[in-house]
């Protein structure tokens, strides 16, 4: 449960525009919410950043990924749930942190977690921030945003629907 939001900032005056979530746990480090386009900027001027997509292997497959080949960086694949059940992976966490390590990712790097519209991104950012990584975002609107009027995704909001590059399959 959170407390609310607190600050925007711009990206223009040297940090990306984040909503900072508090949670209502003394713990619990905070996770702040950051737009797809502000996501891409960091990702382009920050050469330890790291995108994280937690959505399903079918996901990845019939619905796109984020192309970041122009920035000579990948997306980082793990899923946060398994499919077809939708169970947390209890192991997410030591994954993501094996595949952090083998890229030389530290502690202080900004991670950047994307899902189809960012819950489970957001969990995900949790996660990794209980165990230490000081710099986790979740990207708002996540791959393919919110639902439009004809409740279709990728039309609204998010990744694709900014026009950011991405491939299929």
């Amino acid at each position: 449960m959170f407390r609310g939001l607190i600050v925007t900032k711009s990206f223009s005056s040297g940090s990306f525009r984040r909503n900072h979530l508090l949670s209502d746990e003394d713990g619990d480090r905070h996770v702040d919410n950051v737009d797809v386009e502000a996501t891409w900027q960091a990702l382009e001027s920050r050469a330890g950043s790291q995108l994280i997509d937690v959505r399903t292997r079918a996901e990845w497959t019939y619905v796109g990924m984020p192309d970041l080949g122009s920035l000579s960086k990948r997306s980082i694949l793990v899923e946060w749930q398994t499919f077809p059940d939708q169970a947390v992976d209890p192991r997410f966490v030591e994954r993501l942190a094996v595949e952090l390590s083998a890229l030389g990712v530290t502690l202080d790097d900004d991670l950047f977690f994307i899902c189809r519209s960012g819950g489970r991104s957001l969990a995900a950012a949790k996660a990794m921030a209980a165990m230490g990584y000081r710099a986790c975002h979740n990207v708002a609107g996540g791959f393919e945003g919110p639902l439009n009027d004809e409740r279709h995704r990728g039309t609204v909001g998010g990744w694709k629907a900014a026009g950011l590059p991405w491939l299929q399959g």
